[in-house]
């Protein structure tokens, strides 16, 4: 496989273009320049990425229109997965603002979210939660994911952790933007050392929440 070359501004631009004409018209005439600029690129980064990440997923750029009012066919980001645990592991994803990746935790089932809660309860577990997203805001990561408006019922308004209680999903991410390093292999090494610094969250969720 060839070496990782960066993510050319041509990328970005089918996105930019995507976005104003989402049609199978523009898609068929470009869908070229969509492999050769997003695709290809994206997997060559996972690939050289799985030995220390886990394995990867490239997300379908169709989206599922079935339930939804929008009903553009196609996304407007490439995004791809790295990990071997259902909802847990390491995400990328590119658009027409750039770049982005992070990791953590969206929650698959009842039982997720209660283990979840019980380890966040805990002095031990969600103290040691608190310090890795303490470490990932210092490192310029925005702590995201599903929340309620209100402490879940059964825990105390109050709580130390009230913030993580809400939540039913922590993931962390990094938005990169567009910098010159984008259309470069450094891009490669930006995603590596964003995935390294995740790495602490979801070993966490592995350890007490689980993936089922």
């Amino acid at each position: 496989m060839a070496a990782f070359p960066g993510f050319s501004n041509r990328a970005l631009d089918f996105y930019r273009a995507l976005e104003q004409d989402n049609t199978k018209q523009f898609w068929l005439a470009h869908k070229d320049g969509y492999e050769s600029d997003v695709r290809e690129p994206m997997q060559i980064l996972v690939a050289e990425l799985e030995e220390e990440f886990g394995p990867a997923t490239l997300m379908r750029p169709y989206r599922d229109i079935r339930f939804s009012k929008d009903k553009t066919p196609y996304k407007t980001y490439q995004a791809a997965l790295l990990g071997s645990a259902t909802g847990i592991g390491c995400y990328v994803q590119l658009g027409s603002s750039g770049l982005l990746a992070g990791g953590g935790f969206r929650s698959h089932s009842k039982q997720q979210v209660e283990r979840y809660r019980a380890a966040v309860d805990d002095d031990a577990a969600g103290g040691e939660l608190s310090e890795i997203v303490a470490r990932l805001r210092e490192n310029a990561f925005a702590i995201e994911g599903d929340q309620l408006k209100t402490i879940p019922r059964g825990y105390d308004r109050d709580h130390l952790r009230a913030d993580l209680l809400r939540r039913t999903s922590v993931l962390a991410i990094r938005r990169f933007g567009a910098p010159a390093w984008l259309a470069t292999p450094k891009a490669l090494d930006q995603v590596r050392e964003a995935w390294r610094q995740v790495t602490p969250l979801n070993e966490w969720v592995l350890a007490h929440v689980g993936d089922e």
